[in-house]
């Protein structure tokens, strides 16, 4: 069988929030900071002031213990978190037992031998360590340590993913949400698209709904283009909606500001709240894209500095996983009227751009469920086009260039949306292993992975899609070494990142 290499073309579109890790340009940083190691819990401001997960966690109140608030025990043990991404590498703080459970591989590198669930980009590795890394021997600990995650790999070494990838990848967590040992309580999605249709007839927009009505609370980055617009799908207005603030590489919440690379939105859609997006220093996936392309940006052996969107709602997430720990009970809807009305105003507010404030589990842990918390959004239809949700951001035959478009899947199988839609509600959007009429992956779990399944491609161009950037860096990091990239954000990557070589990767 003929092997394919998906690449994405590079373009101007922002799938901002999942695997970004290359700067529009691919130029060298502008000042390479020296790596440093952390020192405890507190921030390092060498060249640059690196964010230390246990610093963000306790900075918005998660290691609080006294008379009227307990957050400091909580670690969101038996908490599902999905992560649709570019995998996750069992590196220490990830390779424990029962920490990662993968999913299927929708990735284009699934066809390769060893490369299945693995991160060759980096980004993955990066969001799975702030949300629930685990290395005591190491001294790294993620915002919920004790939960676990389910690895659905989607994006390829180069961040090269297609959004009908994403959409399926989606409809397969809302399917095995409550599958034995799952518990899928939580999506992180450091990843968006310039979609050019509204959030109401968008595809990947409904299958997020989908997932927050089936009782999945949706953490989606904004963008980091610093714009006055949310990328998709954030724009849905159920999810929740994450931006990024910048510590100013200090402790104290008081001189923190809206990063000035986070999308502001506008006052119909911004993001919902803010956490910290700037130097987070969380889990190095070795010899990865990102790893190999911007070592300035490694913290010691074992961590990797990056700011992003793509952090910020990881962030979100690890605390999300803290919640519903807390009060299992608990419905999307719910817990987004308590982070959102328990966040913390900037010293200098930014409505709009920052949302409600600033991310404040300790308040949010001691404030009462509300009851009204349900909302009453216009429901989206996910009638509209495929084509239009990739906006910018396409994957394209490595031989002769021809780009993945219109209303066909990367197997080339027809996007009925009156069909998709009824399917995806139902949770029956996968059929065993198939997906929209084509054999995605295998239909049995081995006990640690979903098992995968060979494809039978359909020829585009007489070869394979090749696309290495993307049109829009997708994937939501922004400077993995704390500075800012020549040349601005990343190559064109669809995962909210900024500053690794995607566009789109928030």
């Amino acid at each position: 069988m003929e092997t394919r290499r998906w690449v994405r073309r590079t373009g101007m579109g922002v799938m901002a929030a999942l695997l970004a890790t290359t700067p529009f340009g691919a130029g060298p940083a502008q000042a390479a900071e020296p790596a440093v190691e952390l020192a405890g819990n507190a921030w390092i401001d060498i060249g640059g002031g690196n964010a230390a997960i246990a610093a963000v966690r306790s900075a918005a109140g998660g290691k609080v213990k006294n008379g009227t608030v307990d957050t400091a025990s909580l670690t969101g043990a038996g908490i599902g978190v999905a992560l649709i991404d570019s995998g996750i590498a069992p590196v220490p703080g990830l390779n424990q037992p029962g920490k990662v459970i993968n999913g299927p591989d929708l990735s284009f590198e699934s066809q390769t031998p060893g490369l299945q669930y693995s991160d060759t980009y980096g980004h993955g590795t990066h969001m799975a360590g702030i949300i629930a890394g685990s290395d005591p021997a190491g001294g790294f600990e993620g915002v919920a340590p004790g939960a676990h995650l389910i690895n659905v790999k989607t994006a390829a070494y180069d961040g090269a993913v297609d959004v009908s990838q994403v959409i399926a990848a989606i409809d397969w967590v809302v399917a095995h949400r409550n599958d034995p040992g799952l518990n899928i309580r939580v999506l992180n999605l450091s990843f968006g698209t310039d979609s050019i249709q509204p959030s109401l007839i968008d595809p990947l927009s409904y299958a997020v709904e989908t997932a927050w009505k089936k009782g999945i609370v949706v953490v989606a980055s904004t963008g980091n283009d610093g714009t006055a617009r949310v990328t998709m799908p954030a724009a849905n207005p159920y999810v929740l909606a994450v931006g990024a603030a910048d510590s100013n590489g200090t402790e104290t919440r008081t001189d923190d500001t809206l990063a000035t690379f986070s999308n502001r939105g506008t006052v119909l859609r911004h993001p919902d709240l803010i956490a910290t997006g700037r130097s987070l220093v969380s889990l190095r996936a070795p010899g990865s894209y990102i790893d190999t392309q911007y070592p300035a940006a490694r913290v010691g052996d074992k961590l990797f500095r990056g700011s992003g969107t793509s952090q910020a709602a990881a962030v979100v997430s690890g605390s999300v996983a803290l919640l519903l720990q807390q009060r299992p009970g608990l419905t999307p809807d719910q817990v987004k009227q308590l982070l959102i009305r328990t966040a913390d105003p900037l010293a200098k507010p930014d409505p709009i751009g920052s949302g409600a404030g600033q991310l404040d589990i300790a308040e949010a842990a001691t404030l009462i469920a509300p009851l009204n918390a349900t909302q009453v959004w216009p429901a989206a239809t996910g009638l509209g086009s495929l084509e239009a949700s990739r906006g910018t951001s396409h994957v394209a035959d490595g031989a002769t260039g021809v780009e993945l478009t219109g209303e066909r899947d990367i197997f080339g199988m027809p996007w009925v949306p009156v069909t998709w839609v009824v399917n995806a509600r139902n949770g029956k959007a996968w059929t065993g292993g198939t997906w929209n009429g084509s054999v995605w992956s295998g239909s049995s779990y081995t006990g640690t992975s979903w098992a995968s399944s060979t494809w039978a491609l359909a020829t585009w161009t007489g070869r394979s899609w090749a696309g290495r950037s993307w049109a829009g860096d997708s994937w939501a990091g922004r400077s993995w070494n704390g500075g800012t990239w020549t040349g601005r954000s990343w190559n064109g990557g669809t995962w909210a990142g900024r500053s690794w070589a995607g566009r789109s990767w928030a």
